[in-house]
């Protein structure tokens, strides 16, 4: 009887053992989680940007109905761009064709130099920088708003698609998680459906679930048989082309015009087919004021559109002094003070276009340099004028290569003009080539992981340097130095009075000259119209925009011609690029 008591009881207790640990389970893996909870902890205001919550010690500021973003947030996901000069306490805003400028604690703000007021000024909350975030909004393309009952600020970008979706019913489920083990942040009740308040923004999906913003602003998960996907709402699409001034067609020659002194030798110039642009050298940064030399002749426009070609003045500053440079690129007022002058000087001219080559800049420069660009480009665009930005091959020194910021100037500007050449510079003590093919097409593909090929103009070299190379008579040592660039006239005749011959060098795409005088070996890589055939070709086999050429004063004929044949006539570039490779054929036998 005993045994048998105890047999039961051992069999009872499994079987409650067995049901209270089949509850368990069920509760832990089956049972649905009722708990309500709120979507997000703590008491600031939360930023919900399309579907995804963003974290910030500096939370949205809501202040007399305003929404209030920190400088460091809009910086990081609306406008990299943003410039915020503390000296002068004022953030500057660019766009495509707009330049907006808001100082601190004030409401006047200016757009395009016109004042506008404002409805709440960027201030300082607790020493950290706010934007009134609603009045930019149009300007970065996005829709904002506040859901008060949630204290979240929603951001969405009008050139995004988005899907939307109502409940199926009331009672439908918004969870923190895609499982129902997790709680319940929201559930669709007591209103109609297919209302604002009902709707849900749809950003991620999953094998049985949706990512979802609600009207509030929560972000979580519902299953998908409980929403009905109604509708499709497309953003405006940015116009990336807007206001575009009329180009040359085809593919592009900018030439660039040496104007240091007065002159009026362009007036018995022939008219080039292979000339789109010129350049001119007008514009120079005088001093660390920021003082334009103004070098413009006005007849030389006239002439210039007379036969057809475009006119983008140059403006440079001072490539000496890298310090008055780096003064005025970190100076506000002197940056605009520059950009005055020129919008001023571009319209009493009647300019085309602003070419700007700024040169030997501070690395640590970069940014600031890029935000001058970003600064001026809108308002010479207001002016129907085409900006174009020139820059060094990406290899380099710190100030000579590494202070550009490539790809944010190509997203600025027009045109990016690639300076292709000195290789070999006029200071090397070892001669060598201005620009050899090999070294152009290498620099040219790296550019291109950073500019677009369609903004990208080539630059192609038209000088010559003379190389004088002595024999140290104790040392052995061989050194060169070089004295002023030739034209191509220059070299020929050079060449003709010493009995030289020129031989093809295949690396460098040009020809090489070396001869002997007084126990001076002279040696020149000759750029001419053979070297700009090969250089010019690239413009097609990387779809490049066009190129640009230093300087008018060193070419002939010939060079523009072969410009005017590979640039704008493809057909004869063919024929004449098959018998050019005939003819080098011939040379080499």
């Amino acid at each position: 009887m005993k045994k048998d008591i105890i047999i039961f009881l051992v069999i009872l207790i499994l079987v409650t053992g067995c049901a209270v640990g089949t509850a368990l389970i069920y509760n832990r893996y089956f049972k649905a989680n009722e708990a309500v909870v709120n979507c997000y902890d703590g008491t600031d205001t939360i930023l919900v940007i399309e579907g995804q919550e963003v974290l910030s010690k500096n939370p949205p500021r809501i202040v007399e109905g305003q929404i209030l973003l920190p400088f460091d947030t809009v910086k990081a996901h609306f406008d990299p761009y943003i410039w915020w000069d503390e000296t002068l306490n004022k953030v500057t805003v660019t766009t495509y064709d707009k330049v907006i400028k808001m100082e601190t604690d004030k409401l006047d703000a200016f757009i395009n130099e016109e004042p506008l007021e404002l409805k709440f000024p960027a201030t300082e909350i607790d020493g950290v920088l706010y934007l009134p975030i609603e009045f930019l909004s149009s300007y970065y393309k996005i829709n904002i708003r506040y859901a008060n009952n949630s204290n979240v600020v929603i951001v969405d970008r009008e050139d995004v698609i988005h899907r939307i979706g109502y409940p199926v019913s009331t009672g439908a489920i918004v969870r923190k998680g895609r499982s129902i083990r997790y709680p319940i942040i929201k559930i669709f009740e007591n209103y109609a459906l297919h209302t604002e308040e009902s709707k849900m923004f749809i950003f991620e999906e999953y094998d049985k679930w949706y990512k979802v913003r609600t009207d509030e602003g929560y972000l979580g998960y519902i299953k998908k048989e409980d929403v009905v996907i109604k509708s499709i709402e497309i953003g405006i699409i940015p116009d990336k082309v807007k206001n575009k001034p009329e180009l040359p067609e085809g593919k592009i020659n900018l030439v660039w015009d040496q104007m240091y002194s007065p002159t009026k030798s362009y007036l018995e110039r022939v008219n080039e087919d292979g000339i789109d642009v010129m350049s001119p050298t007008w514009f120079q940064v005088a001093n660390s004021k920021g003082d334009l030399i103004n070098r413009v002749d006005p007849q030389y426009v006239q002439w210039a559109h007379e036969n057809g070609y475009q006119v983008w003045a140059l403006v440079a500053n001072d490539f000496g002094n890298i310090d008055d440079t780096s003064e005025i690129l970190n100076n506000g007022l002197k940056r605009e003070y520059i950009i005055k002058q020129l919008l001023a000087f571009a319209s009493l001219y009647e300019l085309d276009g602003i070419n700007l080559d700024f040169e030997n800049i501070y690395k640590h420069d970069k940014d600031a340099y890029t935000q001058f660009v970003r600064e001026i480009t809108p308002l010479l665009r207001e002016q129907g004028l085409i900006v174009s930005v020139d820059v060094t091959i990406p290899d380099g020194s710190d100030t000579w290569s590494k202070c550009y910021d490539r790809k944010a100037l190509a997203e600025t500007v027009d045109y990016v003009c690639l300076m292709t050449y000195d290789q070999t510079w006029a200071g090397s003590r070892v001669a060598g080539s201005t620009a050899q093919i090999v070294w152009v097409e290498e620099n040219l593909k790296k550019t291109l992981k950073e500019v677009p090929a369609e903004k990208l103009l080539l630059g192609i070299p038209l000088y010559t340097r003379l190389w004088e190379e002595t024999t140290d008579e104790n040392s052995g040592k061989v050194t060169a130095k070089t004295g002023k660039a030739l034209t191509i006239q220059a070299a020929e005749r050079l060449i003709e009075e010493n009995n030289a011959i020129p031989v093809w060098d295949e690396e460098s795409g040009q020809y090489k000259v070396t001869y002997e005088k007084e126990n001076v070996t002279y040696k020149m890589w000759l750029e001419n119209h053979h070297s700009v055939n090969l250089k010019s070709s690239l413009v097609h086999k990387y779809n490049l925009a066009g190129t640009s050429s230093w300087s008018h004063n060193f070419a002939n004929e010939e060079v523009w011609t072969v410009l005017a044949q590979n640039l704008k006539n493809t057909t004869h570039y063919n024929e004449w690029h098959s018998q050019y490779a005939l003819n080098q054929a011939d040379n080499q036998e």
